[in-house]
Order: C-alpha cells, then sequence, then structure tokens
C-alpha cells in the first residue's frame, strides 16, 4: 500500500491539514480540510488561556483541561476519519507532520497566567499538542519542524529554490480548489517533507 502524510498548520481552535503522498517521484495532494479543534466556536473556547485568566485558578485549570480533552478528541476524529478515506483509496497515512512555533517549554498554570505573552503561547501550543496526542493515537510516526525554518529545509532536501518549491506547491493545490492558503502550502510542503525524513513515533 503506497504510503501518505499528513501536515499541518495550527491556529487557535482549529488547524490546516493536507494529505500528501509521493507518485512517481512527485508530491500529490489527495485530501487536504480545516477541522474545528472545539466544539463551540468561539473566543472562550478558541483562546482558553486568555479565558481562565479570568477565572478563579481551581476553575480555570478545570476549564484549560476541558478544553484539553475536547481538543484531543476532535483532532483524534479529523485524522481517524481522513485515516480511513485514505485506505478506501490505497493509501496508508503512516505519518504526520507539525509546524511549531518558536516558543521557549512553557511554565507552570500560575506563570502562564501571570503573562500576556505566555497566554498567547499557551493558546497556540494547547492545539498542537493535541495534534500531536491525535497523531500518537492513530499510530502515526511524527516530524515537527519550526515554521521559521520550514522552506529552508525543505528547499534544501528537495533541491529547490525557496521561490521554487512554493510555485510548486501552489500548482499542487489547484485542482482541490480552495482554501489554498499559505496554511495548507505549509501543510503539504511539511507532509511531502516527512515522506522524505526519519521519523518517530
Amino acid at each position: 500500500m503506497k504510503q501518505a502524510a499528513l501536515g499541518f498548520r495550527v491556529h487557535s481552535g482549529w488547524a490546516a491539514l493536507v494529505a500528501v503522498a509521493v507518485e512517481d517521484g512527485a508530491p500529490c495532494v489527495l485530501a487536504h480540510a480545516r477541522p474545528h479543534l472545539v466544539k463551540a466556536f468561539t473566543y472562550q473556547f478558541r483562546q482558553p488561556y486568555h479565558t481562565a485568566a479570568e477565572l478563579p485558578r481551581d476553575k480555570a485549570s478545570e476549564f484549560i483541561s476541558r478544553v484539553r480533552k475536547e481538543s484531543r478528541d476532535l483532532a483524534y476524529r479529523a485524522i481517524h476519519e481522513i485515516q480511513a478515506d485514505m485506505q478506501k483509496q490505497g493509501f496508508k497515512l503512516s505519518r504526520a507532520a507539525l509546524l511549531l512555533a518558536s516558543a521557549k517549554q512553557l511554565p507552570a498554570l500560575d506563570k502562564i497566567l501571570a503573562s500576556h505573552a505566555l497566554i498567547h503561547t499557551a493558546d497556540g501550543e494547547l492545539f498542537r499538542e493535541a495534534v500531536l496526542h491525535a497523531s500518537a493515537r492513530c499510530h502515526l510516526a511524527t516530524i515537527c519542524v519550526k515554521e521559521r525554518e520550514l522552506l529552508g529545509q525543505a528547499a534544501e532536501t528537495f533541491q529547490l529554490r525557496p521561490d521554487a518549491l512554493l510555485r510548486r506547491v501552489t500548482e499542487l493545490g489547484r485542482p482541490h480548489g480552495s482554501p489554498w492558503s499559505q496554511d495548507e502550502k505549509f501543510a503539504a510542503i511539511i507532509a511531502w517533507l516527512s515522506l522524505a525524513s526519519p521519523s518517530k513515533r
């Protein structure tokens, strides 16, 4: 069975995902979607640490845990469904690839909620972690690449200039229609890169 990979560019409360395979040495897009990672797509849940900062500390921790579990479950559902669809098409979805921010490891909850900058960072990290957790639950080998390093790393791997790489990925998305923004392009690049890279579970 042919191998396929999922690439993710995650935002607060949702993600752009693109499924990619390599056929005859060239990448092809199998599917793309923008699944929600919260059930209620509102500021309250899409910015959970901002919401938690307005709550008593015991309630804040409980709220964050609830949003994290919900996000993990929704990410798992999205990945599992596309994994089943790929199998019907003759592809084994075996890898996941995730773009990371440049953030350092986060401190304990009290310190996060005391810093507006850390609150912003923590909101993004919660949803990225949910995608990683769901990928592991679906038995996908994973790679993670910092977004600022993506084009350079991919250009070196595929021996293409960054501008040529972007043009190629832009063309890949044309048959699939919108949305095909930078979110989908970057998700496609990291999925393609994962098929050419060593990975780990």
